[in-house]
């Protein structure tokens, strides 16, 4: 469009001048909300680089019936079982790493009081936190600030480690093979490159491809399978490895007697028994569906599990289990093993349930091109939960809000769940409370005490609309791939940034009002405090001096924000303000700012129902991604000052079964840990099922 190509050069200038993933530690306000918990509740638990782990509490779980909580006991158990998979996934070494590491913490015999033992432990537990040797969410190389000849020291002080030796190896040789995997920087240091003009799996750490493919070799495998015809198409590749044999490609399928077998095998253990404690026959199908599928690996199961899973709207407890999300992948096709487990909270869902009963609504309301509006939403179901437990790439940190199938045609033609995790923005924001990040970058006392009063409020409507009416908004025209064809490596930030710009276009609407949903446009009002705040500023707390944005949620933020802020210069829509040598950002009009994120939205829908690659990459590279050094410099300098740290992960309840006397289960018992390293040290003895290498 003629606005997106006349200001896309002065970005840069810009900057220098900040949803799914949960953001920075953010002070919030205690507007109602549905959460009734203990107000002695200690939620820190540990603090360590730039992490911080913390406890959430589960309200209603005694109110569940036992058969609900043993169900949700066994689902939990499924969720677990796959850990060792989301670290193999990440790197091929990680296992070897993880399992080198914990054979230190449980055996080292030297003196663990030194600043050596605890830059070890820290990195340890960064590697807990990520899920492997790459930074969670950054997917840079993590740097262990101890040396090489201390980690040496560390294996030799451990004589009664349990190492992950291979057959025929000794000691030595498992130091000398670790040692420049861990240390050296050149080595693997990019778990997800999405630079473009780089071969992208050639130059990306995961595992998802074996050695020596490249980028063109994957397009081109799949080119010749994908059918554009298609109207119910299979997410290609969701489910395997691509290995390379003899010069051919092929897939190496996760599922019972495949890869990732042996955790495939719990998994399906315990969700067979959670179906024969299902609430409803629906859910029973579900959990059955979803067996079939691990047990063949075939996707067109995965897409019929799909479509049941969303259909069941009548249970409390629910959970999600699979391979199901992209992100890891820079090609945006295969997916990360994770886990939730969940129940309705039924009064907060009074809530969002309203918003799901007038989808139809605000898809006719949009600023959306007519022909990208769906005729009929079909079955939204939305709902607040609450969470029990979470594994894989959803542990330890978790996202604030989920929308799912993924698949466009599913949620077309069959509807999606939209949920809101309650229990998770409660602990996120309750532990934030205090940290001066808040009066730190706000610019003046109104958006102070705006966020104080609605930000509770504001950040739970932003996720609702978010993941109940953006992700489920909108349609792709006929003939159009998906966007992971056609968008690729920006399909992810294309797609977080057309929903959460949803929600910013709907939250100054009188609609929101009439609903009851809230009482005053103050509420709206501070979301765009802050989404200009968080997009512009605070969340480049979580860059390194000299890197640029990565990440597909941060991409996105600053994606919209900056390209509001530029749009809007002309009438001083938003101001740059500078005062004793700090920056800020002011809102003068929020009607305004309101209907550019309109217009940004009808660009960023076109963009993904016709797969135009060049202007998502456009608008992608010239907006989200460049960081000034200058101004990032004064954003970490203010930021080190607080002493917070930028990223938060949970730590799960313990559930402990109640046996009778007959060996059979008649309960589960919910009890809140207070130890990371004691959690991730029993989840590798307890649920450490796949070999060193897959």
């Amino acid at each position: 469009m003629n606005r997106l190509a006349s200001i896309a050069t002065v970005v840069v200038a810009l900057i220098a001048s900040s949803g799914c993933a949960p953001a920075p530690e953010q002070e919030v306000g205690s507007e109602t909300v549905s959460i009734v918990a203990d107000e002695e509740f200690s939620y820190l638990v540990d603090r360590f680089s730039d992490f911080k782990v913390i406890r959430f509490q589960v309200p209603g779980f005694e109110e569940l019936t036992p058969k609900q909580r043993i169900l949700t006991y066994y689902l939990s158990m499924a969720g677990l079982a796959g850990r060792d998979i989301i670290f193999d996934q990440n790197y091929k070494h990680n296992l070897r790493i993880r399992r080198t590491l914990e054979a230190i913490v449980d055996a080292y015999g030297g003196d663990r009081t030194t600043g050596a033992f605890e830059q070890f432990m820290d990195y340890t537990k960064m590697v807990w936190f990520s899920n492997g040797i790459h930074h969670f969410y950054s997917t840079e190389k993590l740097q262990p600030e101890f040396s090489a000849e201390y980690f040496a020291e560390l294996v030799a002080s451990s004589p009664e480690g349990d190492f992950p030796l291979l057959e025929g190896e000794t000691i030595a040789d498992l130091v000398s093979l670790l040692t420049p995997i861990i240390f050296d920087p050149e080595i693997a240091p990019k778990r997800v490159n999405l630079a473009p003009g780089e071969d992208l799996v050639a130059t990306s750490s995961n595992n998802y491809y074996g050695e020596g493919i490249t980028q063109e070799e994957v397009e081109a495998f799949y080119s010749e399978r994908v059918d554009p015809e298609d109207p119910e198409p299979i997410s290609w590749g969701l489910n395997s490895k691509m290995v390379e044999d003899d010069g051919e490609l092929s897939e190496r399928t996760w599922k019972i007697d495949g890869m990732y077998g042996d955790a495939i095998k719990e998994i399906v253990g315990w969700l067979e028994k959670a179906a024969t404690v299902a609430e409803n026959d629906r859910q029973k199908r579900s959990l059955e569906q979803l067996v079939e599928f691990y047990k063949t690996g075939e996707l067109r199961k995965f897409s019929e599990y799909s479509i049941t899973w969303a259909g069941e709207t009548e249970a409390s407890v629910d959970s999600v289990n699979g391979f199901i999300e992209t992100y890891g992948d820079s090609l945006g096709m295969r997916a990360a093993f994770e886990s939730y487990v969940s129940f309705k909270d039924l009064e907060a869902t009074k809530r969002v349930d309203t918003l799901a009963r007038n989808a139809q609504w605000f898809e006719d309301n949009s600023t959306l091109i007519e022909e990208h509006k769906k005729a009929e939403v079909k079955g939204i179901s939305a709902k607040v939960i609450t969470i029990v437990t979470a594994g894989g790439d959803a542990y330890p940190s978790q996202s604030i809000g989920i929308n799912l199938p993924n698949p466009n045609w599913i949620r077309k033609n069959h509807g999606s769940k939209s949920v809101t995790l309650g229990n998770i923005i409660h602990a996120y924001n309750e532990s934030g409370k205090g940290s001066g990040l808040l009066e730190e970058y706000a610019h003046d006392e109104d958006e102070i005490e705006r966020t104080r009063v609605h930000g509770g409020l504001g950040d739970y409507l932003h996720t609702d609309m978010h993941e109940v009416i953006g992700h489920a908004s909108g349609q792709i025209e006929d003939g159009v791939g998906t966007p992971a064809e056609t968008l690729k490596n920006y399909a992810q930030t294309i797609e977080e940034g057309r929903a959460d710009l949803v929600a910013l276009y709907y939250l100054l609407d009188p609609k929101l009002i009439e609903l009851g949903v809230m009482d005053t446009f103050e509420v709206g009002k501070e979301e765009y405090d802050l989404a200009i705040r968080n997009g512009l500023m605070v969340q480049l707390v979580r860059l390194k001096p000299g890197e640029n944005l990565e990440e597909a949620h941060m991409r996105n933020r600053q994606m919209i924000a900056a390209w509001v802020y530029e749009s809007g210069l002309a009438d001083n829509v938003i101001e740059k303000v500078t005062r004793d040598g700090k920056t800020y950002f002011e809102i003068h009009d929020y009607e305004q700012l309101r209907e550019l994120f309109g217009e940004l939205l009808r660009e960023v829908q076109r963009i993904k129902s016709q797969g135009d690659f060049e202007a998502a990459r456009d608008l992608v590279e010239n907006y989200g991604v460049k960081v000034d050094p200058e101004f990032h410099a004064e954003v970490l300098e203010r930021f080190e000052a607080l002493d917070v740290k930028p990223y938060k992960g949970l730590i799960n309840p313990k559930l402990t079964p109640v046996v009778d006397g007959r060996g059979e289960i008649v309960d589960v018992e919910l009890a809140y840990g207070d130890n990371y390293s004691a959690q991730m040290m029993e989840y590798s003895r307890d649920f450490s099922f796949l070999p060193h290498y897959n």
